[in-house]
């Protein structure tokens, strides 16, 4: 079983999540994208299910990540 992440671990998982949600919203608020924006949110879209299936979570505000992910698909 994997160790569960210390404090500053999740806190750096979030801020890179964050990252990604940023990227997102900055390209899907663009009036056209290029294939390589629309494959930068489709990886970036990737990597936030995968954080928000984590279980580690704590009292850290996921809806961010999920707009996101929707804003993205």
């Amino acid at each position: 079983m994997p160790d569960t992440p210390t404090a500053e671990q999740i806190e750096k998982h979030y801020s890179a999540a964050m990252d990604s949600v940023n990227l997102i919203n900055a390209l899907m608020a663009q009036d056209s994208r290029t294939t390589e924006d629309q494959d930068t949110v489709a990886r970036n879209v990737e990597h936030l299910q995968l954080m928000v299936a984590k279980d580690y979570w704590t009292t850290e505000n996921l809806a961010p990540f999920n707009n996101a992910i929707t804003a993205g698909s």
